[in-house]
């Protein structure tokens, strides 16, 4: 499965127009303006949308069940329940929900919203639904599964076996927010529980409210005074399409906006020179690595693999083009995802890898396409590859293509080895787990196609202790369990991971306390501040 955020991990470009906005005056202090790509956007209703600007914008409109938030991202605390229990049996969970939470129209939240809003995900099934439908619901269950014995109880059952903390983490997502049922239906169009309207309205009890959305030009955003946690301090938060990352540099320069996401390299050194501007770096969940085909006989062979992940410069690379954006984590795992460990076993070493090929019966190497997508930095690390890889004999040709043609070649099991990037769907172990160690089923015609799968890394066994990671109980067994997968994965998996990237971030020195998490759902408008 192609994740929602593959394509901007991929680093996908799209056609840019070269035109620059008419100049602002500058912005008011009580007022945040970003400059970003958001043309990706095509829906705000959460129970639809899966898109990387949608999710971060959304998940600053709508409160949800539970969630991580920025004062400590990671710790999870409740959201619109205040409190939760779990059975004996990790079956059953109840919810008491905060008194007093308001909607921007001015009713109470009441478990009855939040019962509908979480139906509706599955009702709907738009993409977000297999989040909950992998816990056992459907359209003919859901409604028996959850419900609300009371005004401030929230209650359902799951029907598959599955760790609470992967449950409450699920229930973390932008799909678990709760939308004003009366709202909804008073929008209703044949039988879509709102969705329509949804699309360009909020019905929401969260920290922002939804103003306006001009497609591929703005979307503006008001606070909400009465949001639980307190009125953001911004009272307003306008997000402008600026495809362009010369013309966001511009536009910072000149006040015309606060924050821009999309800038590279080449425009933040100058800019790190600006008394004016500041650049920051926040971690993201991506991992970015290569995979190799097991159906190649030389790389199903163990000792070539090893060898290969001798093979390359992984520190180098960090300490010169990729400074301040990747840092090294050899792992499925990144930093800051539960259980995540920072398992580096590998570095340049070609006496090591010349003796492991030799052993392997290719003492004099082999020749290898690598598939990449025609963009930096993915170039400039297969170029490094290529260099340090042909030390040892292995003699790498680079075919490069626009990111949609890399990932359909993956997709189809028609590469040797290819450079790209995965992160995960949501905040759990399991989301990067049950793709990297996952294939109890090698066939054309499996039901899934997890990324193991994808590279003929058959698994039973693996996959077999991965199921049983995803629904131990005990929280300190799970984290080990999931510590013992990494390792096997890393060593020996058909993957030389490689990287953890960095969102680097510029700002006008005024601004502070915005604060973007490692995946699209922890990105807080609600603290930022100006001075």
């Amino acid at each position: 499965m192609l994740n929602r955020r593959a394509l901007m991990a991929s680093g996908m470009v799209l056609p840019l127009t070269s035109a620059i906005p008419a100049a602002w005056a500058a912005t008011p202090k009580d007022t945040v303006v970003f400059a970003s790509q958001i043309d990706d956007l095509i829906t705000f209703d959460p129970g639809e949308c899966y898109e990387i600007s949608a999710q971060i914008i959304v998940s600053d409109i709508y409160d949800r069940l539970v969630r991580y938030e920025a004062e400590d991202m990671t710790k999870l605390v409740g959201g619109v329940a205040l409190s939760w229990e779990v059975s004996p049996d990790a079956k059953t969970y109840t919810f008491k929900l905060r008194p007093n939470q308001k909607f921007e129209s001015g009713a109470t939240v009441t478990a009855d919203d939040m019962v509908f809003s979480l139906q509706r995900v599955v009702i709907l099934d738009k993409t977000p639904a297999f989040l909950f439908t992998q816990l056992g619901w459907n359209k003919d269950n859901v409604k028996s599964l959850i419900t609300a014995p009371d005004a401030s109880t929230l209650k359902f059952t799951i029907t598959e076996n599955f760790a609470p903390s992967l449950v409450l983490n699920l229930m973390a997502t932008v799909a678990a927010s709760v939308v004003e049922k009366k709202v909804a239906m008073a929008n209703e169009v044949n039988g879509d529980l709102g969705n329509t309207w949804l699309k360009t309205h909020s019905a929401t009890s969260g920290p922002y409210r939804l103003i306006s959305w001009k497609a591929s030009e703005l979307v503006s955003l008001e606070a909400n005074p009465g949001y639980h946690l307190g009125a953001p301090h911004m009272k307003r938060v306008i997000v402008r399409h600026v495809p362009e990352p010369g013309t966001q540099r511009l536009m910072l320069e000149k006040g015309d906006i606060d924050i821009a996401l999309s800038l590279l390299p080449d425009q933040l050194v100058p800019l790190a020179k600006d008394k004016d501007i500041k650049i920051e770096s926040f971690p993201y969940s991506g991992t970015w690595y290569m995979p190799m085909n097991l159906s190649d006989e030389r790389l199903k062979n163990p000792k070539v693999r090893l060898a290969m992940k001798y093979l390359v410069d992984y520190q180098g690379m960090v300490n010169t083009f990729l400074k301040g954006r990747f840092l090294v984590q050899q792992a499925f795992l990144p930093i800051g995802i539960f259980g995540a460990i920072p398992y580096n076993p590998y570095k340049l070493d070609v006496a090591k890898a010349k003796a492991l090929l030799a052993e392997a019966g290719y003492p004099n190497g082999f020749e290898l396409r690598l598939d990449v997508a025609s963009i930096s930095p993915q170039i400039d690390m297969a170029q490094s590859v290529q260099q340090t890889m042909g030390l040892a004999g292995i003699k790498v040709n680079i075919v490069s293509a626009d990111a949609k043609q890399v990932i359909g070649i993956y997709r189809g099991r028609k590469h040797q080895m290819v450079l790209i990037s995965w992160t995960p769907d949501y905040l759990d172990p399991h989301s990067n787990a049950d793709t990297f160690a996952h294939n109890d089923d090698d066939s054309d015609g499996a039901k899934s196609h997890p990324l193991a799968w994808r590279n003929h890394w058959f698994i039973p066994d693996i996959t077999a202790k991965m199921k049983a990671a995803a629904q131990e109980v005990d929280t300190a067994k799970r984290k080990a369990e999931y510590e013992v997968l990494q390792k096997q994965v890393t060593d020996d998996g058909p993957f030389i991971i490689m990287f953890q990237p960095a969102n680097q971030v510029a700002s006008r020195v005024n601004v502070h306390g915005y604060k973007p998490g490692i995946i699209e759902d922890l990105y807080f408008y609600r603290t930022i501040t100006k001075t």
